[in-house]
């Protein structure tokens, strides 16, 4: 009597689908398409960011002698920089300028987008734009304009002081040369940062609004209790912009100091120093070190301003 062995049932597996390597040949097909996509920007974006500032840290480790040519010197650049007297002034400098412009410009860029916001002004795309055009000039354009109209000698101030009888104004000054580049820089900036509040302010629900005039609200009230509180992280992110824009300038005093060469000088601020240190005076790895230390001057004040918001914003 023989008896039959049955062999246990192997594990079944699905059987793989054509539909099923069309997919997975369709997901690689799709990220290496991803992959060709952000190729060119990474390319371009380590040709011109990352492999400049790897190169200009290498140099900032080095210093041209007289004895020996190029020689490493660590980070004695860097100790020079924070120990340099103009670089420090210039630093300085700028901190006033920021103090001085940054508010001002803020919150009349403020005013403009509320104002256009409330619906009540006539002619708003006309007001809208008018304001927003002196950013389309560029900054060259525009210090070249102004210094025409500070003009001592020429400019439509001193002649309207001379036909009235009174002194030419000194808007060349060592006192007043702040506050008039000051005001070539808010006038060109105010229309960017209305545009970002503007575009800020269109995105709060209006039905906010509808509630609040139903509880008596006025304008007014409105603008500051729900408005300004509603776009504080466009406000947070004007700010940052004009934190690195305050510590970067340049346009302003380089074009400046060919009409006030001794209120200027080279060193009135951090990036026109380092720019006269590279390629006037041809201490390139010296100036490679200034701007590194500016850049971590902007990056540490920038941290502290977010910071500071972000405790206001926790704050009952």
């Amino acid at each position: 009597m023989s008896s039959t062995t049955t062999a246990p049932p192997s594990a079944a597996r699905p059987p793989v689908t054509a539909a099923h390597g069309n997919r997975r040949s369709l997901q690689r097909h799709e990220r290496t398409a991803g992959y060709l996509l952000v190729a060119p920007f990474f390319l371009i974006f380590l040709a011109m960011i990352v492999a400049p500032l790897a190169y200009s840290g290498y140099l900032s480790l080095f210093r041209e002698q007289l004895l020996g040519g190029n020689a490493f010197v660590g980070l004695e650049n860097y100790v020079d920089a924070v120990r340099d007297s103009a670089f420090v002034e210039g630093l300085l400098r700028v901190g006033r300028f920021f103090l001085l412009q940054v508010p001002l410009m803020l919150a009349a860029a403020l005013l403009f987008a509320l104002v256009l916001d409330s619906g009540r002004l006539r002619l708003k795309r006309f007001v809208r734009l008018s304001i927003f055009v002196p950013y389309a000039v560029p900054s060259v354009i525009a210090a070249i304009m102004w210094g025409y109209l500070y003009g001592p000698d020429f400019g439509p101030f001193t002649q309207l002081a001379d036909a009235l009888g009174l002194p030419p104004p000194r808007f060349l000054s060592d006192q007043w040369m702040l506050p008039s580049i000051a005001n070539i820089v808010t006038w060109t900036f105010v229309g960017y940062n209305m545009i970002i509040l503007y575009a800020a302010l269109r995105s709060v629900p209006a039905d906010l609004y509808e509630a609040a005039r139903l509880d008596g609200a006025g304008e007014v009230r409105i603008a500051w209790s729900i408005k300004v509180p509603a776009i504080r992280p466009a406000l947070l992110l004007t700010l940052i912009f004009s934190v690195i824009g305050s510590f970067q300038l340049f346009n302003e005093p380089k074009l400046m100091y060919n009409l006030a060469p001794n209120v200027i000088g080279t060193s009135y601020t951090p990036n026109l120093y380092a720019f006269n240190l590279a390629f006037v005076n041809q201490e390139i790895n010296y100036a490679a070190a200034i701007a590194f230390v500016l850049g971590f001057v902007v990056m540490v004040v920038s941290y502290v301003v977010q910071l500071s918001s972000q405790r206001r914003e926790r704050r009952p």
